[in-house]
C-alpha cells in the first residue's frame, strides 16, 4: 500500500513540476500556519491564520505576494494576501494520501463487490450446470423408456395379433365341432329312425308270415 502511495505521488509530484503554467488553485504549503493579511507585506493587518492544505483561489500575484480569494459559505468568503513561498500548484501530500485513500477504499469495495459479483455468477453458472446435466439425464431415462414403451408396444401388437389368430381359429374349430356334433345327433336319430323302422318292418313282416301261416294251416284243417 505504502509503495503505491509512493509511486502515485511521486508521478503527480513529476507532472505539476513539468507544468508551466499557473494553475487557478492553489494550496498552503505542508508548514503548521501562514499569515492572511489585508495587503502585501507584512505590515498589513492579519486576517486570519490558513492552516497547512488550505485551498485558496489566486487572484494576482505582487513580486512575492499573492492575493488569494479564501472559499467559504457565502459571506464568510475572505480576500487577502499570502506570501507567494507558502503556496504549492500541487495538492498537499497528505491530503492527496487521504484522497487516495478514498480512492483505494472505493476502489477495494468496487473490486469486493466485483468479487461477489462474479462467485454469484459462477454460483449461477454452476447451479446452470448442474441443471443442464439433470436435464440432459433426464431426457436420456425418457428416451430409453419411449423406445422401451416402443419395443414393448410392437411386442404386445405382436401377441394381439396371435392372439387375434389363435381365438379366430379356436371359433373355427368350435363352429366346427358344433357342426359335427349337430350332424352326429343327426345321423344318430337318423339311424334309431332307420333300426326302428327296420324292427317295425320285420315285426310286421313275422305279423304277415304268421298270419298266413296260419291261414294256411287252419285251411289245411279244415280240408281234412
Amino acid at each position: 500500500m505504502k509503495s503505491f502511495f509512493v509511486v502515485v505521488l511521486a508521478g503527480a509530484a513529476m507532472w505539476l513540476i513539468s507544468s508551466p503554467a499557473w494553475a487557478e488553485k492553489a494550496y498552503v504549503t505542508d508548514s503548521v500556519e501562514i499569515t492572511f493579511r489585508t495587503g502585501p507585506g507584512t505590515g498589513n493587518k492579519i486576517l486570519s491564520f490558513l492552516r497547512s492544505g488550505q485551498e485558496v483561489e489566486v487572484l494576482e500575484s505582487r513580486d512575492n505576494w499573492v492575493r488569494v480569494r479564501v472559499p467559504g459559505r457565502g459571506r464568510d468568503t475572505a480576500e487577502g494576501w499570502v506570501l507567494k513561498r507558502y503556496l504549492m500548484r500541487r495538492q498537499p501530500w497528505e491530503a492527496r494520501a487521504v484522497s487516495l485513500e478514498k480512492e483505494n477504499a472505493a476502489l477495494s469495495e468496487r473490486l469486493s463487490r466485483a468479487e461477489r459479483d462474479r462467485e454469484e455468477a459462477a454460483r449461477r453458472e454452476r447451479a446452470a450446470s448442474e441443471s443442464l446435466r439433470e436435464n440432459m439425464a433426464a431426457l436420456r431415462d425418457a428416451r430409453e423408456k419411449y423406445a422401451a414403451l416402443r419395443r414393448d408396444a410392437a411386442g404386445y401388437l405382436d401377441l394381439k395379433k396371435n392372439y387375434t389368430a389363435t381365438r379366430e381359429k379356436l371359433e373355427a374349430a368350435v363352429h366346427q365341432v358344433d357342426t359335427l356334433t349337430a350332424e352326429n345327433r343327426q345321423l344318430r336319430s337318423s339311424g334309431r329312425n332307420r333300426w326302428f323302422a327296420t324292427g317295425a318292418l320285420v315285426l310286421l313282416c313275422g305279423l304277415m308270415i304268421g298270419l298266413l301261416v296260419g291261414r294256411q294251416t287252419r285251411k289245411r284243417r279244415s280240408y281234412y
